[in-house]
């Protein structure tokens, strides 16, 4: 799945809820999975990691979602390498 499609998905499966929830809860809610994504970092398994990972991904894009924003066209600035000095690796 790419990034559009994980959005696409969001949206379909949680859309109405996370608009009737906010962007301030929402925000809430993707710094809780945060937190739990670095326990997971410091203390579990690899299993726990990726499950948290994929917690914060679809919080992220459940806010982008109630923000109007497009994660693929955000992503595009990294695209070729550091968006700073465009080299690959950065040579900032």
């Amino acid at each position: 799945m790419d990034i559009a499609q994980l959005q696409d998905v969001i949206e379909r499966t949680y859309g109405d809820r996370d608009r009737a929830r906010g962007v301030p809860s929402t925000v809430a809610w993707l710094a809780e999975e945060i937190g739990e994504l670095a326990q997971a970092v410091r203390k579990g398994t690899k299993a726990q990691q990726e499950h948290e990972f994929g917690d914060v991904l679809a919080w992220v894009a459940t806010l982008a979602n109630q923000m109007g924003v497009d994660l693929s066209a955000c992503v595009e600035r990294y695209a070729n390498g550091c968006p700073r000095c465009a080299a690959l690796p950065c040579a900032c």
